[in-house]
């Protein structure tokens, strides 16, 4: 474990969105190290696979809530095919655990070291079918909310219900509450004028009641007694576009909650730094190539945000490749990163 205090126990969790991860099995969940090309630029299977074991290697978490894990599905099961992978790489992190399953390729899953920590799927919330307002119904049925954009109260749904976890950390005892998430993206994916501002609208609005339903199942958690962690790769942040004014707050500030009531206030200190858009510099999780620009952007879209009670003995790190001198420093894990995804590792280190 990453800790060096035996009288205090460590626990380290991440998150991490891999690009695509579901293309590199086949069926049955059977890797493909091959030399065939993978759904990263110029990167082949093969390469991507290496590069995905020796990032989780260094990050070294206990846990680790993958976004965009392999799908599940026919003959496809993201916990046989996380498994599979952790063996042929000889990942501690042995074990899986998958919740409600996607609408998509692309599914939530918790890797994680059952020497360390025990960890079931426990969704709460009672089951709605969208026709009452009902407070965070279960993540796999709908929700109905008004956002005061058009007047009406629309259903919601999630098209990557997040995955609810009870997570209990062996050496301390210590009993914590997951929620993984894989939020709305706001991208308009080649939509130009004003068919491009209605569906930006859509999906921001989509986007924000998610992060509502979230947020609603955060203060009852913490409304029980509970730690929460929310974590996971939002699409969103602070400040980050214009609309966000139509609106009044980003879905990362949403479920954050109000820094005014403490008590049920979320910390992400790499969050708080996007609050401030005057310091002329922003952390980041992600990076990618902008066409148009014919340049690499980057952005802070992957967080870990901590119910009070656990928040303030704290340490969170992005593995970037270049702004985290640790990483810049060591070309392997700099080139693994580059290689593995669009997004890198954010993690936390808790002691219980």
């Amino acid at each position: 474990m990453p800790s060096d205090s035996p009288s205090q126990p460590s626990l380290r969790i991440a998150t991490y969105n891999i690009e695509w991860f579901t293309n590199l099995f086949g069926r049955n969940d059977v890797l493909q190290a091959d030399d065939k090309w993978s759904s990263r630029y110029k990167v082949n299977r093969r390469a991507q696979l290496m590069a995905i074991a020796r990032v989780l290697k260094a990050v070294d978490a206990d846990a680790i809530m993958i976004i965009e894990a392999p799908d599940t599905g026919g003959d496809r099961n993201s916990v046989r095919a996380l498994q599979n992978f952790a063996e042929a790489y000889g990942l501690r992190q042995s074990h899986a655990l998958s919740g409600f399953e996607s609408h998509t390729r692309q599914e939530i899953t918790l890797l994680y070291d059952p020497d360390v920590v025990t960890a079931y799927h426990n969704p709460k919330g009672a089951r709605s079918n969208g026709q009452s307002i009902d407070r965070a119904p279960r993540f796999d049925s709908k929700f109905r909310y008004d956002l005061g954009v058009d007047g009406q109260r629309a259903v919601h749904t999630f098209s990557k219900p997040p995955l609810e976890v009870a997570l209990i950390h062996k050496p301390s005892g210590k009993a914590l509450r997951l929620i993984g998430v894989h939020a709305k993206s706001k991208a308009v994916h080649g939509a130009k004028g004003a068919a491009a501002v209605k569906i930006a609208v859509e999906n921001r609005t989509k986007q924000l009641a998610q992060c509502v339903w979230i947020r609603q199942r955060v203060e009852d958690h913490i409304a029980a007694g509970d730690s929460v962690i929310v974590l996971g790769d939002f699409n969103d942040g602070p400040k980050q576009d214009g609309l966000e004014e139509s609106f009044k707050k980003s879905g990362v500030e949403v479920v954050l909650g109000d820094a005014n009531k403490p008590a049920t206030h979320l910390k992400d200190p790499n969050a708080q730094i996007w609050l401030d858009p005057m310091q002329g510099w922003a952390l980041s999780s992600a990076r990618f190539y902008h066409a148009g620009l014919g340049w690499y952007v980057n952005t802070l879209l992957d967080y870990i945000m901590l119910s009070p009670d656990i928040a303030e003995r704290a340490t969170w790190r992005i593995y970037h490749p270049f702004d985290d001198p640790k990483c810049f420093a060591h070309d392997p894990l700099k080139n693994a990163l580059l290689t593995a995804s669009d997004h890198f590792p954010v993690c936390v280190d808790l002691d219980l």
